[in-house]
This record gives structure tokens, sequence and C-alpha cells, in this order.
């Protein structure tokens, strides 16, 4: 198995201990590099603009211009978004962004890419929120996108959502010409491009859609639903035509190795209050770690989990991520 860490943004409310402003930023990118010292695989950002579960005026990094930043204060560990929203950036210019990021951290990125569902940031942004089938119809068609820039010196598209490169402009002199594509250089490091992870379960549409372009999927679950979850998208990588096996299975999970009093302890001292921290326990998985690896093991072998990306809500503040690091860990690899 592979491990991957979130580290704080802000979005779960895990910064309002932190003094606002750069301290923040520094808490971001301490926890990246140690997690890199740990021998974790990648560090995850989310991509948000409201904290949850409820919207409170507390930072809230940006996922790109974070990712860019952790890019240039890393040096090996791999840079991801689980998941980047793909309502808040136009394709050919997430292709662009990417491809950049790809380059500054000499091939380290993983994109993550999802329909979007926080309606709430959504709307208070100034970005329509659609309906289900609309934005995974826009996923779709955004994971071709991406590819063909990310691969083409010119690449045209017209689609049901998007249209990039087709028509006719006027260049610099004024003059009428007829686009022959949009132009999106530097190329990523990665070849043919970076990896793309497509995150979601939905099973008619959206499983469909990982098995056409997906690296990688991600959902989670019980090991009867992940198992379920499994089963529809072998059956659309057939439909496809597509060995379910060239998608690695992944899933997010949320842990804290410590008694329960100083997990409360560390919970409290985050500002959370009473109701979010119960909230929080029961997200939870095992905080022992015998308990936990053999629960880890479970979903490897029951439910074909190959990565796992675990949030720490004690990051930067607690002992779980290097717990995890050298006491779990190494039992799953």
């Amino acid at each position: 198995m592979r491990f991957g860490a979130f580290t704080p943004q802000g979005w779960r409310l895990d910064l309002v201990d932190v003094e606002p402003g750069f301290p923040q930023y520094a808490r971001m990118r301490d926890v990246a590099l140690e997690a890199e010292r740990l021998g974790y695989d990648s560090v995850w950002l989310y991509d948000h603009f409201h904290t949850v579960p409820e919207a409170l005026p507390e930072a809230t990094f940006e996922v790109w211009t974070a990712t860019a930043a952790l890019a240039e204060a890393t040096s090996t560990i791999r840079l991801g978004q689980m998941c980047g929203c793909n309502i808040y950036r136009p394709p050919a210019l997430l292709a662009k962004i990417t491809a950049n990021i790809d380059v500054i951290s000499n091939g380290r990125l993983d994109l993550g890419l999802g329909a979007g569902w926080y309606q709430h940031e959504t709307i208070a942004y100034g970005y329509p929120f659609e309906k289900p089938a609309v934005r995974i119809g826009q996923l779709d068609e955004a994971a071709q996108i991406l590819k063909g820039m990310w691969t083409q010196d010119h690449f045209a598209f017209e689609g049901k959502h998007y249209t990039v490169g087709q028509g006719q402009v006027k260049d610099y002199r004024g003059q009428p010409t007829e686009l022959k594509g949009a132009i999106n250089h530097p190329k990523p490091v990665q070849k043919p491009h970076p990896p793309m992870w497509l995150a979601g379960g939905g099973e008619q549409l959206t499983l469909r859609t990982v098995a056409r372009y997906a690296d990688y999927s991600n959902y989670s679950g019980s090991i009867s639903e992940v198992q379920h979850k499994n089963e529809v998208l072998d059956r659309h990588c057939q439909k496809q035509g597509r060995d379910p096996a060239d998608i690695t299975r992944t899933m997010n999970i949320n842990v804290m190795l410590a008694s329960d009093q100083e997990i409360s302890r560390l919970l409290e001292a985050s500002g959370r209050g009473a109701g979010d921290i119960a909230a929080m326990k029961r997200m939870l998985y095992p905080t022992e770690p015998h308990a936990l690896i053999d629960c880890l093991a479970e979903y490897r072998d029951q439910a074909r989990i190959d990565y796992i990306i675990v949030y720490f809500p004690d990051a930067g503040r607690g002992p779980s991520l290097e717990r995890f690091a050298k006491e779990v860990a190494p039992a799953l690899r």
C-alpha cells in the first residue's frame, strides 16, 4: 500500500489555533515537509473556499496557489488535490495551471478532480451550481480537455459544456483569423501526462467517467460498500474495453493515534466546539496502531484498496502523523 497525508489547510477548521496570515501557511508547509521526511508518498490539499461543517470567517487556503508553494518548498514528495473542484476553473485553464506546477515540482503532480458538491461556497463565489448530471457531464468533458491540452501542441474541442481552441478571432494586428486550437506550453514533465485521480462513487455516471479516463479512483465507505463500488467500476471498465486493473483503487480516512482523553484535548485545543469534536470522533478509524493495521489490511485484501490518503486532525500539533508513518505504514507496505 501507498500512503498520502492531508496537510492542514483551514477547510476543516484545522488552522483556527494558529495566528492568522503567514503562520498559517507555515503550519501547512511544515506539515508537508514533515510528511516528506517521514516517507509518505504524497501530500494532499482540499479545494474549498468556505469551512465545514459551518461556513465561518476562518482561513481556507486556495488549492492551486498553495500547491505551487508546496512544490517549491518540498523536493521529493508527490503533490495532489483531493479533490479539485471542476466547477471553479475552466478545464483549459486548469490544464495550464497543472502543467506549470508539474514543471515547478519536476514531475511530482497528481491531479485529483471531482464534479463539485459544496453548494454554499459555489453560489457564494458566483458560480452556477448545476444539477448532478450536468456537473458530471462537465467533469467528463474536462477530463478529455485536460488530456488533450497536456499532450497536443494545438488542441481543439467542442462539447456540450465546453469549447476550446475553436472560433474566429482577430489577431494582434486586428486581422480576422481562425483559431487552430489552444496552445499549452510548457508541457508537463510527466509523460504522457500527470496521473489523473477522479473522485466520487456515483454508479451510473461518475464511475463511468472514472472508467474512461482515470488512473486512480477515490471513494470511501465500509468494506462491503467499497467492494460494491469496485464491482460497478469493473463493469464500466469492461464496457469501455479497459482492464479494471489499470485503475488503482484509493480511499480517504481520518486518523488520530492517541488515547481518547488526548484526542479530546487536542481537538479542544484547536478551538472546535463540542458538537464538532463528537462528530470528528465518530469519523475516526481505529485509534490504536495494531487495530488500525488490521482494519486497513482488510481494505487492502478484501476491497482492493492500494492507496490511502490520511487526514490527521492533529497534524502539526499532535503525534498522529509521525506515529502512523512509524507504527502503521511499515506493516502494510
